[in-house]
């Protein structure tokens, strides 16, 4: 007999959130070229739907004295859009800044092009006498929090609700209890116990060390010396459950902390070495949406190192900015840029000349 199913939908309201941070290089030299009620405008980004951009005024959109931002609803056909958003400063390690955090109220945005925001940002003079203008270049960040409307099918008679997998939580269980763990690593003082198939399931060069020939025979640990023992245990988590943990921020434009770039570089070098090909680009996206002047040398350095193409042409990007490239020449990374990778400093040279010289690049590459 067939079976009769009986549909019915759902009209259900929810939120999207998202994080979109605009890197202002050459705050001096922006000020002078854009008069007031003159702006500039962030790449597009997407938020429940729709596409948006950040307008930047220097010099003000109304206020006198002010920076105004505001943020505009850029997807053609987009109308009656509800939307709220909060524009902040970000200190050095990523993190907004109380003074300078501003909430707008829910707005609903009636056409593609409308905008909303702040025409009192921030004054000049308390963001020129701030630390958080460093290298004539800050950060603002703003987060957008868009109201959608969805329809989904429901069942009217549906007895059993399947949930969604939690493999990823069951495995990360297995990882804490160490239940049949049947191999260990000794990592910076440290002892992890581990499943060797499962190591194996999602690392090649684990597989070859445990599994194949190159299997350890001593029931001893095994010693790693050249990874610390939280980015071990990082590894590990993201082998188990196929994420990073908690503490660390995964996304494009997620406010990752300097302390979260800096253990994301490790992480990279370590999911390297054991080629664990999604974590590396996980880490890799991480370093190439958080550059900032101080680390942006020894980025550089760790790109072309271990032939991290998009990372290196992140930091190029970085680089084409003058302000950004004199602030690094400063930084403490710089010496050791210089000393470990020469060739890349004439690559970035030739980059950055006009295409008009291409003779002159020829020289400096053979130099």
């Amino acid at each position: 007999m067939a079976k009769r199913r009986k549909l019915t939908s759902a009209i259900v309201a929810e939120e999207e959130r998202r994080t979109h941070v605009i890197n202002i290089d050459g705050y001096s030299r922006t000020k002078e070229l854009l008069k007031a009620g003159d702006c500039t405008t962030s790449i597009p980004f997407m938020v429940g739907d729709h596409n948006w951009v950040v307008k930047y005024y220097p010099n003000g959109n109304d206020k006198p004295g002010h920076i105004s931002v505001y943020l505009v609803l850029d997807s053609a056909g987009g109308e009656g859009v509800k939307a709220k958003v909060t524009f902040s400063i970000l200190d050095k390690g990523g993190e907004p800044v109380p003074p300078y955090v501003k909430v707008a109220p829910e707005h609903v945005f009636p056409y593609s092009g409308s905008d909303w925001g702040f025409g009192d940002f921030i004054k000049h003079e308390d963001l020129e006498g701030s630390v958080h203008l460093g290298g004539d270049s800050f950060r603002i960040k703003c987060d957008v929090a868009v109201k959608k409307i969805r329809s989904e099918e429901t069942h009217a008679n549906q007895f059993v609700v399947v949930p969604p997998s939690n493999l990823h939580q069951h495995f990360g269980e297995l990882l804490k209890s160490k239940d049949g763990a049947d191999v260990a690593f000794r990592v910076g003082g440290q002892v992890f116990e581990a499943h060797r198939s499962v190591l194996a399931a999602r690392s090649p060069v684990f597989k070859a060390e445990l599994v194949g020939a190159m299997r350890e025979r001593s029931g001893d640990p095994i010693e790693i010396d050249d990874i610390e023992a939280g980015v071990f245990r990082s590894l590990l988590h993201f082998i188990y459950t196929d994420s990073l943990p908690e503490t660390t921020h995964e996304g494009t434009d997620e406010g990752a902390t300097q302390e979260d770039v800096v253990t994301a570089g490790h992480l990279l070098v370590a999911a390297d070495r054991y080629d664990v090909a999604r974590l590396k680009l996980i880490c890799e996206e991480i370093l190439c949406n958080h550059i900032d002047s101080d680390m942006v040398a020894t980025t550089l350095v760790l790109a072309e190192q271990h032939n991290y193409h998009g990372l290196k042409e992140a930091c190029f990007e970085f680089l084409a900015s003058p302000s950004n490239l004199e602030a690094m020449i400063a930084s403490d990374g710089y010496q050791h840029l210089k000393s470990s990778c020469p060739s890349l400093l004439k690559e970035l040279i030739s980059r950055l000349l006009p295409v008009e010289l291409t003779a002159a690049k020829d020289i400096i590459r053979d130099i």
